[in-house]
């Protein structure tokens, strides 16, 4: 179709869109290629789509919860590929005691500090034991999935809860 036969200043709906595809000159039996491409989004793709912006306007406030989900993903790997290697990760769960003693003998801390940092010491622990028992046994063996939820939650409110805005 020449230029001069073509309709020009053609109105067309709102959501009609034209595509000028230049004449190919080398071809000039081959038929016209025609995309054709959905101008209203599914609604899944707008959920999907909400979602996603929602929780990456949000991801520093959900830290806790990606570090839960790569602990949950990592130690089922660990425990499918070498269920031992909950032995190595076991002497780890002393190492926030450790902490606790060492930093406060060197910065010692009364009253809301010194509850922060028990708290950050106990919660560590119970990550720590959690995650080399999750490696050595699976982590959806017993309650160590109750364990992995409720450490999860709390983890989760202790961030919000020192991350809040006064």
């Amino acid at each position: 179709m020449s230029s001069r036969t073509r309709a020009r200043g053609v109105k067309t709906a709102a959501s009609v869109h034209t595509i000028q595809i230049p004449r190919q000159r080398w071809r000039r039996g081959a038929q016209p290629v025609m995309v054709v491409v959905p101008e209203q989004p599914s609604l899944t793709r707008e959920a999907l789509g909400f979602l996603g912006s929602a929780l990456w306007k949000r991801r520093r406030s959900l830290a806790p919860t990606g570090i839960a989900v790569l602990a949950f993903t990592g130690t089922a790997l660990l425990h499918a590929v070498a269920w031992w290697s909950g032995l190595l990760l076991a002497p780890l769960a002393a190492g926030p005691g450790l902490w606790l003693g060492i930093v406060q003998r060197r910065h010692p801390a009364r009253s809301t500090a010194f509850a922060w940092r028990v708290a950050l010491a106990v919660l560590a622990t119970f990550a720590l034991v959690w995650a080399a028992l999750a490696a050595g046994f699976g982590p959806l063996a017993g309650s160590l999935e109750l364990v992995w939820l409720l450490t999860w939650i709390t983890a989760q409110t202790a961030w919000l809860i020192v991350r809040r805005k006064h």
